[in-house]
């Protein structure tokens, strides 16, 4: 650049990883400016993702515990849910999640400002607010702009009776029923917390099974719970058409191509998602975007032109937030020539469905597929103390074993809390450790964590055979 910039970074975006990215860069002294285009921080994943579905999740299991309170030998009034109490929950936690958000960005003196970023040239950045134009240039430019719901061709999604995953939560009464399309990660965590707050939900899914990147029976055992709620699956089956009867009531009527003929409330589309990239004039800048809006990046997060990095869902798999983070903040180390770290490859995945999911490492289709040979260790909470104080008799939690070496190449789990016990076998997969190192540790006890010795037992004794 012929004159000094007015910042060192810009990051277009204030999710996980224009965040982290931004705070990062600031740590090391720089002058950086964060654009966010909606009125709170947080970008996607506080908008309408991670964050709001997470905490809807979290209220549905509160009610849900209330009515179970008499299995507990409480007795209480059993009462029902409202869809406006539920989504009133939400809109506390995100309101405070913003907040936080805001004072750490401040703290670290990062300059936040609201508007629609576009390129004017590779180092020459546009923020239109309202009628309000200023044009910014910068050293370095960070494009985390997450992604937006992929739009299915034909269909019409208006917000109320045929909606995405950013219209979900804002309908205005709750439906008593629903067809979810998609079975991916949204499709099947909504469908399973609709399914416990007692609609009528089917899904719909093109693929003869969802979450086919999981463990098998992992997500059998989620789909055995789920038909227990009243889920329905229509499984290796896809969308022909929609339709939206006037009514009243209106009514989506969803035909699918073997003929069969779908009638709710609601349809949900949860078909994927693309990079909101469209608006962002990446070709004054000398880039371009994939057909489903991502930015192809180095293993520095560097695009086509050296100093524009980007991060985060837009640059694809395994679009993440807690990878998102990591993205960021790597990005801005390598931008101002720190040394840091590339992420370790194993890192946990979390479905929020309920009950909840987790991995971390290898699955048994992968291992099989690779030849390599390996033990099972099964651990089921019903056979473990803090299960049964919890009233989870269906967790399972498996780990899988090098026949020769012993070592641990992968922890599956479903159930309560199995987000959280995943992160013991990361550590030991990262440190290369395996079966001896769970028969020798002590956890405490009644905990969840418990299930590592069972499961270790268990392949012990396979392996013994």
């Amino acid at each position: 650049m012929a004159s000094i910039p007015d910042y060192d970074l810009v990051s277009v975006g204030s999710g996980p990883a224009g965040q982290r990215a931004a705070i990062q860069a600031a740590k090391l002294g720089k002058r950086v400016l964060l654009v966010e285009r909606r009125p709170r921080v947080g970008g996607e994943c506080l908008g309408f993702g991670t964050i709001p579905s997470k905490t809807f999740r979290e209220a549905v299991l509160w009610w849900k515990e209330s009515q179970r309170a008499v299995e507990f030998g409480i007795a209480c009034q059993r009462s029902s849910a409202s869809f406006e109490q539920l989504k009133g929950r939400v809109a506390e936690v995100l309101r405070r999640e913003a907040e936080i958000i805001e004072k750490q960005l401040h703290r670290n003196d990062v300059e936040v400002v609201r508007g629609f970023a576009s390129f004017r040239d590779d180092h020459t950045l546009a923020i239109v607010d309202g009628a309000n134009e200023r044009l910014v240039t910068a050293h370095h430019v960070m494009l985390a702009v997450g992604t937006r719901p992929a739009a299915p061709p034909g269909v019409p999604i208006d917000g109320e009776t045929v909606v995405d995953s950013d219209q979900l939560l804002g309908l205005a009464t709750m439906p008593r029923s629903i067809v979810v399309v998609g079975g991916g990660v949204i499709g099947m965590e909504y469908a399973s917390m609709l399914g416990l707050l007692g609609l009528e939900v089917t899904v719909v899914e093109k693929r003869e099974r969802p979450l086919e990147f999981l463990d098998r029976e992992i997500v059998d055992e989620l789909m055995h719970q789920m038909r227990d709620h009243g889920v329905s699956f229509r499984l290796g089956e896809s969308v022909q058409s929609v339709q939206v009867e006037q009514g009243p009531p209106r009514r989506a009527v969803v035909l699918l191509d073997s003929g069969k003929r779908l009638v709710a409330n609601v349809a949900f589309f949860s078909t994927g998602r693309v990079g909101a990239t469209k608006d962002l004039g990446l070709e004054r800048a000398g880039l371009v975007a994939d057909p489903r809006g991502r930015i192809a990046v180095n293993d520095h997060f560097q695009t086509a032109r050296p100093h524009i990095y980007a991060a985060g869902d837009v640059v694809g798999s395994p679009a993440l937030a807690a990878t998102s983070m990591e993205q960021g903040r790597l990005a801005a180390c390598h931008a101002f020539g720190v040394e840091a770290s590339a992420m370790e490859p194993h890192f946990p995945i979390g479905i929020y469905a309920i009950p909840e999911l987790s991995m971390v490492g290898a699955t048994e289709q992968e291992l099989t597929a690779s030849k390599v040979p390996y033990e099972i260790g099964l651990a089921r909470y019903r056979d473990t103390a803090r299960g049964q104080i919890l009233g989870d008799d269906s967790g399972l939690f498996k780990m899988l074993f090098h026949r020769e070496d012993h070592r641990l190449l992968g922890c599956h789990c479903i159930g309560t809390g199995a987000t959280e016990l995943i992160h013991v076998g990361q550590a030991v997969i990262g440190l290369g450790g395996g079966l001896d190192y769970f028969l020798k540790t002590v956890f405490n006890y009644p905990t969840l964590a418990e299930c590592y010795k069972v499961a270790a037992l268990n392949a012990a004794n396979k392996l013994q055979r």
